[in-house]
Parts: structure tokens; C-alpha cells; sequence
């Protein structure tokens, strides 16, 4: 699936959202190091959409590259490029097509980008027990379809398999999960949203439940790529999962974005 494996390291982020109680400063660590890491979203430095026929690409390093685009197959010196999949290197910087919304386009990374060489850290919450909630897990009778909208406006129907409930202050809330690389991915947004935490709102992973119940660590509740650099193209949390609740958890805004 696409969502945040829109992330480079979205993998490692995923193995490291079931890591066990009271390592939530090494999922951190981790975290942090999948976005520094040479291939990571800090290298993303441009995004280009394709229009029908030759397509020639403007490199970060000062070389082009041609593209052939026609009947949905992107062609480089001859070889097919399959989206989120194949990779070309041209010196330091890589090529991967994308498909977004009906729309194909190549994804620039180049370990030398300004985000990658500035980047400030990430900033968090102080983890806290009471944000490890075990929430209610209630799945649908079959796979419910969601809207899922990204940053560039485009709109995708996504299977929900259910919802976590669960109490915070005395209140109850609800948030409706799509599946990504075998886990419950959550976007949400509360009402630390464009305040101390990133507007557009957080991403939250969660092993798949094997019984009525899911564990919802806010305390590993991260910001979308969005965050980082312009050249990425986050799904936005649905209506359902705007929550009117402060949740003090997980990472805040980025000082430098």
C-alpha cells in the first residue's frame, strides 16, 4: 500500500511501531534515523508529473535525464520503471516513479539536499504512560470505504476494517484506521494541531488486534513527511479523525518547515 510507504524507510518505521513497553526513546532514535538516513524524506529534493511522451528532468546534481512516458509505462534507456518499486541512480541523486491519484510522476533524492544538511532534529512530547492507551477495537462486518484525501487534493477510496474507541478526560473518541504494510495507520489531527504540533495533522501505527482490543501509543504519534519537505504528498486525516481533544503526545511541530 501507498500511505506511508509514501516514507523510504516506512518498513523500518512500521517493525519499530510494535517494539515493546518502555522503548519509546529508541523508537525515537530510530524514527529519526530513518529520516536522516541517505534515502530517507530528508533527501527528497523535487517531484515532477509526467505528461504524455518524452518528459526530460532537470537533477538536483545539474544533469537532466529523459523519460519516456506513454500508456502509463515510464521508459529510461530502454528499461520500464514500475511505481514505488524500481530506482535509478544518476551519480549521488535517484529517480522513483510515483502514482498518485490517476497521476504518474518521478521522485528526485539526493543525500546532499539542504533539508537532509540542515536538519534540526525532531522535537517530542515527554513520553508518558497515561498516552499508551489500550483502546476498543470494533470491526466492521466487511471492509468499510473511506475518503482519503491528500495535500495536492487528490482523493482516494480506502478500505477501513474498523475503528478504535477509547476514553481520554472522561470523554470518548473514535479514530477510523486505513491498513498500510500490515498495520493499522491512523491519521488524525487533535486540537494541538497548528498550535504545538504539526498542522496538517500526525500519523499513528498499531499492530493489527488479535483480540477486542489495540494499543494506540500516542507517545509514538510522528509527523507526515509534509513536515520535512514540499515534495511529498501525505494523505490528510479524514473528517472522522479530527479529534476536539488536546493530545500532549508524540512529536511536535518542526522548528525549520
Amino acid at each position: 500500500m501507498r500511505f506511508l510507504l509514501i516514507f523510504a524507510a516506512g518498513a523500518m518505521l512500521a517493525a519499530v511501531t510494535a517494539s515493546p513497553a518502555g522503548s519509546v526513546d529508541k523508537w525515537r532514535a530510530d524514527y529519526e534515523a530513518s529520516l536522516k538516513a541517505p534515502d530517507g524524506w530528508l533527501s527528497v529534493a523535487g517531484l515532477m508529473w509526467l505528461h504524455a511522451g518524452e518528459n526530460t528532468i532537470q537533477l538536483p546534481n545539474h544533469k537532466t535525464a529523459v523519460l519516456n512516458f506513454d500508456n502509463g509505462k515510464v521508459i529510461f534507456q530502454k528499461r520500464q520503471l514500475k511505481p514505488d518499486a524500481d530506482t535509478v541512480k544518476i551519480g549521488d541523486v535517484s529517480m522513483t516513479v510515483i502514482e498518485r491519484g490517476g497521476k504518474t510522476g518521478i521522485r528526485l533524492r539526493d543525500p546532499n539536499a539542504e533539508t537532509r544538511r540542515d536538519f534540526t532534529g525532531c522535537k517530542w512530547f515527554p513520553a508518558k504512560t497515561e498516552w499508551r492507551i489500550s483502546a476498543q477495537w470494533i470491526p466492521y462486518p466487511k471492509p468499510k470505504t473511506i475518503a482519503i484525501t491528500n495535500i495536492l487534493g487528490m482523493t482516494d477510496q480506502e478500505p477501513s476494517p474498523g475503528y478504535a474507541q477509547f476514553t481520554v478526560q472522561g470523554k470518548q473518541y473514535r479514530l477510523e484506521p486505513v491498513i498500510d504494510d500490515g498495520e493499522l495507520f491512523f491519521m488524525f489531527k487533535d486540537s494541538t494541531s497548528g498550535k504545538s504540533t504539526y498542522g496538517a495533522g500526525r500519523f499513528l501505527y498499531a499492530p493489527l488486534p488479535k483480540t477486542d482490543r489495540v494499543e494506540l501509543d500516542f507517545n509514538k504519534a510522528h509527523n507526515p513527511p509534509c513536515a520535512f519537505t514540499a515534495f511529498a504528498t501525505c494523505p490528510l486525516p479524514p473528517k472522522q479523525n479530527i479529534l476536539p481533544v488536546v493530545i500532549e503526545a508524540g512529536e511536535k511541530s518542526y522548528a525549520s518547515h
